[in-house]
């Protein structure tokens, strides 16, 4: 056996500075990856920069899938903290256990999980579910290769940041402002909106921005969920 070759230092090996350190993949991701002009970037040069299809719709969408994974996330989660933030639920340390799971399973796991499940979740095309959500999902009326399957995925991850964020702010809310509001006639609409509402705000806007960031920055629940419709700017830059 001859270790040479394996573990001889090589000029290129020790080679200074490495190649691969530069500026130029940020420069690339700015310009949506349109090659630099010889002349300054004037407003011609950025009108092509955004005609460029790939990068242009791998942004579209991470901000739309963004978006809307972090109003469904933030959606579920604030109901989800408000039944669990109750002593009297029962089994709230099971079910908390269980929505919290994907912020400590490891990415990879939930990802092909969710890949296979969302392969077998489809709809027919003719069917009452099919006529509202047919659009939103793939060729077959699936939610594997879909934006809607894509939405639901990145809404599941970033759940858990949800759930503890606003969780934490209402551990230390005085529930006899419940009572008294009940006490005065506020309806549970009314009690929400007006005491409820107000205090949490906090901990479900940081609840949002972690859900959100969440998404903007996955990449391997993509890789196993999206079709090529479905690129976003994580998964552009990981294609290269």
């Amino acid at each position: 056996f001859n270790a040479e070759p394996y573990f001889t230092f090589t000029p290129k090996m020790l080679a200074f500075d490495p190649t691969g350190y530069s500026l130029r993949w940020y420069d690339a991701l700015l310009t949506l990856g349109h090659p630099a002009p010889e002349t300054p970037r004037d407003s011609t040069w950025w009108s092509l920069v955004w005609e460029r299809a790939t990068w242009v719709q791998a942004a579209k969408n991470s901000f739309w899938v963004g978006f809307w994974a972090t109003v469904l996330a933030t959606t579920l989660g604030t109901i989800a903290a408000l039944g669990l933030s109750r002593p009297e639920m029962p089994y709230r340390r099971l079910i908390m256990a269980l929505l919290i799971s994907p912020m400590i399973v490891p990415i990879i796991i939930t990802a092909v999980g969710m890949s296979f499940f969302f392969a077998k979740a489809c709809v027919a095309p003719d069917s009452a579910l099919g006529a509202v959500f047919g659009v939103f999902l793939s060729e077959k009326g699936c939610l594997a290769n879909s934006h809607l399957g894509v939405i639901v995925a990145h809404a599941v991850l970033g759940i858990p940041f949800v759930i503890i964020t606003v969780t934490a702010t209402l551990s230390g809310f005085d529930q006899s402002l419940i009572r008294a509001a009940q006490s005065l006639g506020a309806n549970p609409r009314t009690t929400f909106f007006k005491v409820i509402m107000p205090l949490i705000l906090p901990g479900i806007i940081s609840g949002a921005l972690f859900a959100f960031v969440t998404s903007f920055d996955e990449v391997v629940a993509v890789l196993f969920i999206a079709g090529p419709d479905q690129q976003t700017i994580p998964r552009q830059m990981f294609n290269g």
